[in-house]
């Protein structure tokens, strides 16, 4: 099948590594609430209008809680879809202005799940609904680009997810990983899926290809879905066919030309990053609308590419294509050398807000505070590392079909 979707089962898996529960983390637990009062509506531009006000969504039958939280895609994808999510968690406290700004009725808690006692998160979900705990663990452990460098510490983070699905007993499960996981990751994969099995979850995960519900990139990733309602299944992407696929053209085709180094005035994440003299060379000796590092004279080739293991790398110094979906975003995507990150034909690599919109977070979406000098590498990290809203409102209607049903 187009965009390599598999379905798997896990039988007989190997028990849970649970960890003790214990304290939040060192400073003072600190909430942020992008609104205040029970009917309080807050201003939202562009897309997030769907996700409608507070008040609104505080009829929705499902309240969510989302681990891990980030930036806020999978919340404002949710909330998009009509889930009331009421608390985002995470580490790192650079997520915390992006996460309230543009997603209403939702507070941002910087915690660390390992260190936090299941009755502090359970207190988050609005009485008397079905409850969703949503997570999407840090990729770096099972991710490709590790480069398979044994056991890393945030494995143990989807064993306390774990820890706090057992815990909790929420109605429903939700989390998203790279597919490595299922592979690299079997052993703590398999050990979460047979902890939702063992308490009754009917279960369903597979690997999908975000561009086949409207992402426009291949972003292949590992969905997991989980209920004690009854049978779910992760729902299919409604475009199946590339040729229904959003391209690169249909996404930054219309945003203002910039050289690199330059900044659009009206807006501050549409900045090209400075190159080097040698690597403009290099990006206007590439062919346009999909060339690479072939296609460069010798004398620009790197000495890594003309070895025998670093011709296999053929995207790095890439070019997109304008009718075709972009590369997966990563952290460091608005890097030349990074990837087929290079724009399909302005002789610069992508900007911070083209990865945005690559990851479909709405135009309006504020990532860092106007009055502060912007910190590129945190909001790369937020957009790198986020779940795409369309993807996330996608999961999100399949669960609210799911529980109306």
């Amino acid at each position: 099948m187009k965009g390599g979707r598999t379905q798997s089962s896990l039988v007989g898996l190997s028990q849970m590594a649970v960890s003790s529960d214990s304290a939040s983390c060192g400073d003072a637990e600190r909430v942020i609430t992008s609104w205040s009062g029970s009917r309080t509506v807050m201003a939202v531009k562009g897309p997030a209008d769907m996700a409608r006000s507070a008040g609104i969504l505080s009829d929705s039958p499902v309240t969510a809680v989302d681990l891990f939280c980030g930036a806020g895609g999978l919340t404002q994808g949710l909330l998009r879809a009509g889930i009331r999510v009421t608390a985002g968690i995470d580490i790192d406290r650079q997520m915390e202005h992006a996460y309230i700004t543009n997603n209403p009725g939702a507070s941002f808690l910087c915690w660390d799940i390992a260190r936090k006692n299941y009755t502090s998160i359970s207190k988050l979900f609005e009485p008397g609904k079905f409850r969703l705990l949503a997570g999407c663990a840090p990729c770096q452990p099972f991710s490709r680009l590790t480069n398979g460098k044994g056991e890393h510490h945030l494995w143990a983070l989807l064993n306390n997810f774990g820890r706090l699905v057992r815990r909790i007993g929420p109605e429903l499960v939700t989390m998203e990983n790279v597919p490595e996981l299922a592979d690299r990751g079997r052993e703590v994969f398999a050990s979460f899926v047979a902890t939702l099995e063992r308490l009754s979850y009917s279960v369903d995960w597979r690997v999908v290809n975000c561009a086949e519900y409207g992402v426009p990139q291949r972003r292949m990733r590992l969905v997991l879905l989980a209920s004690l309602l009854g049978p779910i299944a992760v729902p299919e992407g409604p475009y199946r066919s590339p040729n229904q696929w959003s391209t690169v053209r249909q996404t930054i085709g219309d945003l203002p030309p910039l050289e690199a180094g330059e900044e659009d005035p009206k807006d501050p994440l549409h900045v090209a990053s400075l190159h080097s003299s040698l690597n403009l060379q290099r990006i206007r000796a590439t062919r346009h609308d999909g060339g690479t590092w072939r296609n460069w004279p010798d004398e620009l080739v790197l000495d890594c590419h003309k070895r025998e293991s670093g011709r296999s790398f053929g995207s790095t110094y890439g070019r997109m294509w304008w009718d075709h979906v972009a590369p997966t975003m990563t952290t460091l995507c608005t890097g030349i050398g990074n990837g087929r990150f290079g724009h399909p034909e302005q002789d610069r690599s992508i900007t911070l807000r083209e990865a945005a919109l690559f990851q479909t977070f709405p135009h309006s979406y504020e990532f860092w505070p106007r009055s502060e000098k912007l910190n590129r590498k945190a909001v790369g990290r937020m957009i790198g590392n986020a779940v795409p809203p369309r993807f996330a409102e996608a999961l999100g209607k399949a669960i609210l079909l799911h529980v109306n049903s």
